[in-house]
């Protein structure tokens, strides 16, 4: 077993991600398998190295530890480009130059009990699908045309999940895909890669078998086991656990920093006072 916590190094550490971390470093250590750290800085806007250098912080607190060298991102660039440009032979990969208030105008008017949104954001109506691959200019976005590749349920993937709430083999369809998801993005502009596209590349790489994640992600795994597909992938087994929610019930985020991690240590906690919060 090969899991990995890959956390944005844009914000504190909070209880949501402790629960995370902890989940698949305890399900690695007692299969005897290996537990991996990997640092999301793909959006080099907004990554900053103190929000790094406190998630190794944070992680040690916690009694964390991980093997190998820690997988930043931006070490990584030319290994996403490459990817693309793969895809992009195939004549699915378009360029696209919407903005979200673009998008939003042309979804206006969704299709009665059709979803708006989907795991990669509102869903693309395809205003830019007729756009070639080669006439892609910096500012444009770079998105799949999931019309032109998906195929008949024999030729689909599917993916196996032993989370609580999802627990069984699932199957990615074509109806799926064309009305939940719709055409993704692969490239934002100044940007080398998607987080849909990069975390497929990097677990691969690293060998990952066992994706230990929230539930809010369950969605998104349709299209990342269809885009492992299309590369030539192997898929993981994925684990889909419950949210750390506040008092209200709402997911946590990095703005909640009453509970961050770095507050419970300022306030002289324990990581076990933490592991008992989260009910670990």
């Amino acid at each position: 077993m090969i899991t990995r916590f890959a956390p944005s190094p844009t914000g504190p550490l909070h209880l949501g991600h402790a629960y995370s971390a902890l989940l698949a470093h305890d399900m690695a250590r007692a299969a005897g398998g290996t537990f991996l750290l990997r640092i999301d800085d793909l959006d080099q806007s907004r990554a900053r190295a103190e929000w790094e250098d406190l998630i190794y912080e944070d992680l040690h607190w916690l009694g964390l530890t991980w093997d190998g060298p820690v997988r930043r991102q931006s070490d990584h660039f030319d290994e996403y480009r490459t990817a693309l440009d793969s895809l992009a032979q195939h004549g699915a990969v378009y360029p696209c130059c919407c903005s979200r208030a673009d998008i939003a105008a042309a979804a206006s008017a969704p299709q009665e009990g059709v979803p708006e949104f989907g795991p990669d954001g509102r869903i693309y109506p395809g205003t830019c699908r007729g756009r070639a691959y080669a006439d892609r200019k910096p500012s444009d976005a770079l998105r799949y045309d999931l019309s032109k590749t998906v195929g008949p349920p024999a030729r689909m993937p599917a993916f196996d999940e032993t989370g609580p709430a999802h627990a069984g083999r699932h199957d990615v369809t074509a109806e799926h895909l064309l009305t939940k998801v719709g055409d993704p993005v692969l490239a934002r502009p100044g940007m080398a890669a998607s987080y849909h596209f990069s975390v497929i590349l990097d677990d691969a790489a690293q060998g990952v078998t066992h994706v230990i994640r929230g539930e809010d992600l369950f969605e998104a795994t349709f299209l990342q086991r269809f885009l492992q597909w299309k590369l030539g992938l192997p898929p993981p087994i994925y684990h889909h656990h419950r949210l750390i929610r506040d008092d209200q019930g709402k997911r946590l985020a990095k703005r909640d920093d009453a509970r961050a991690i770095r507050t419970y240590r300022d306030d002289g906690a324990s990581a076990q006072d933490v592991r008992r919060i989260v009910g670990l």
